[in-house]
């Protein structure tokens, strides 16, 4: 009997001994997520805006002064959120899964510890009716009989399941001796970590944190518009739907909308999926249907300020769908653009009508018979559709892979397949183009769509039918409040 007794309390005492040492550790474990950067400069500087990939933060990877003795830096720039992409964050992260599980083994322990403790204190009065019986045959055995024996024999068959319960409170205290270990281990890495960040508290920590996102993002809104000199690598987010095809999210900025949308094919479709996530959209759950009342040409959408614009087929109509109502609220003809492969972009498509956001407005790319199938670029009034104003590019359409507005200027690439660069630009605030040679990497060989996203500082691609992103970096100058 003092046994199991004995084994029941050991484990209670050290299960209260674990739920006390995670009670005063789990504080400073949340705690450990911080970033100390140093004070702004009051110099001018030039600076590079990225949006980052999953693994990526805001870092000064250069630093230089011209000739002017103006600070020159280089930084690359990530969306909010950005510390849950630092390294300690997933190290804690594992470290509060580790914990987690722990504790879980503690409740499954504690919950069958206190199922079994309950039997052997209801077992008890047998076992004492079975200890009293034993001690009087052993001191008088004449006064062990047949019926007697039989009766022992029974009390006997009733305890017999104690002994299942004692190999368990065994099985438990190595399961014990386990965690014991785990969390030995835990300290020791969470002691490493509070060495490594110094001996700030939570408090000051996240309040660092929180001024240094409002600093940056007040630094990200002043970089609002740059040069394109560099595109990143291809971010496969999704394999899904045909060769050609767009998605998005809104462009509108600002926006708290975070939703995608993924239209599949070019010619005559009605069906818009829209996911509430980004996340939704990679694992294809958690979407609705729209069915547009008018079928689309092309993959030249766009999604701004909570409505798709869109080319109606076979016609150069440009039609303004709006989700929440899910109806057309306008309807409107883009004077003389070609349409229905009249001029297409190299891949064909029905890519005509080219429709598009950035941090300047709603615009569209297209070309006319009068400007002899050169592209033209107009910045339309996203409530009317009514053109503001046009560019002749003096780019042949039918030579670009694909085209992306950035901050007013008008990007293009040289083929849809692999070995594509981005060959031109035309810069709408000067009237003025250029030749560039920037590569980016065509992985999956047929680009059917591909947008820039100012919400976001990414370029959106079809892929021959993957969903690929890509990070650009912008050049700027702008000066600094100190």
């Amino acid at each position: 009997m003092s046994v199991p007794m004995l084994k029941i309390g050991a484990v209670l005492s050290t299960m209260a001994m674990v739920t006390n040492w995670m009670s005063q550790t789990l504080p400073s474990l949340v705690g450990l997520n911080g970033t100390i950067i140093s004070s702004e400069g009051t110099h001018e500087r030039i600076v590079s805006g990225l949006y980052p990939g999953s693994e990526e933060g805001w870092q000064v990877y250069s630093t230089a002064s011209d000739p002017d003795g103006r600070c020159v830096c280089t930084v690359v720039a990530p969306a909010r959120n950005l510390c849950k992409r630092d390294p300690r964050s997933r190290q804690l992260r594992l470290l509060t899964e580790q914990v987690q599980n722990v504790s879980q083994s503690m409740e499954v322990v504690d919950l069958r510890t206190s199922r079994d403790l309950q039997y052997v204190r209801d077992s008890e009065p047998l076992l004492r009716g079975v200890d009293g019986r034993l001690h009087t045959y052993v001191a008088n055995p004449r006064t062990l009989t047949a019926k007697g024996l039989q009766e022992l024999k029974g009390q006997m068959s009733q305890l017999r399941p104690l002994l299942s319960v004692v190999e368990q409170y065994r099985l438990d205290l190595q399961t014990l001796a386990t965690l014991r270990l785990e969390l030995l281990n835990l300290s020791i890495i969470l002691t490493a970590i509070q060495e490594e960040i110094g001996a700030y508290d939570y408090e000051e920590l996240q309040q660092r944190v929180l001024l240094l996102e409002t600093r940056l993002h007040s630094c990200m809104n002043k970089l609002g518009c740059g040069r394109l000199t560099a595109v990143s690598g291809p971010i496969t987010v999704r394999a899904s739907g045909s060769r050609f095809g767009s998605w998005m999210t809104d462009a509108m900025i600002p926006s708290s909308d975070s939703r995608v949308w993924s239209m599949d094919g070019y010619y005559k479709g009605r069906r818009v999926l829209e996911y509430r996530t980004m996340g939704d959209f990679t694992k294809g759950q958690n979407f609705v249907q729209h069915l547009l009342p008018h079928p689309w040409a092309g993959t030249g959408h766009v999604v701004y300020n909570g409505s798709l614009y869109y080319n109606k087929h076979q016609s150069n109509i440009l039609v303004q769908y709006h989700f929440r109502s899910r109806s057309v609220l306008l309807q409107r003809s883009l004077s003389g653009a070609g349409y229905n492969n009249t001029f297409p972009y190299s891949w064909g498509g029905s890519s005509d009508i080219d429709l598009m956001a950035d941090e300047t407005g709603l615009w569209a790319v297209y070309t006319t018979i009068p400007n002899a199938g050169n592209i033209m670029v107009s910045r339309l009034d996203p409530r009317s559709l009514e053109v503001l104003q046009s560019w002749d590019t003096g780019f042949p359409k039918r030579s670009a892979g694909e085209a992306f507005m950035i901050c007013g200027t008008l990007y293009v690439t040289n083929s849809h397949l692999a070995g594509a660069k981005v060959h031109f630009a035309y810069h709408t605030n000067s009237s003025t183009y250029e030749y560039t040679d920037i590569p980016f990497h065509n992985q999956y060989s047929h680009i059917s769509m591909m947008d820039y996203n100012p919400r976001e500082r990414a370029l959106y691609t079809w892929n021959n039918g993957h969903q690929v992103l890509y990070n650009v970096t912008l050049f700027h100058v702008i000066r600094s409040d100190g």
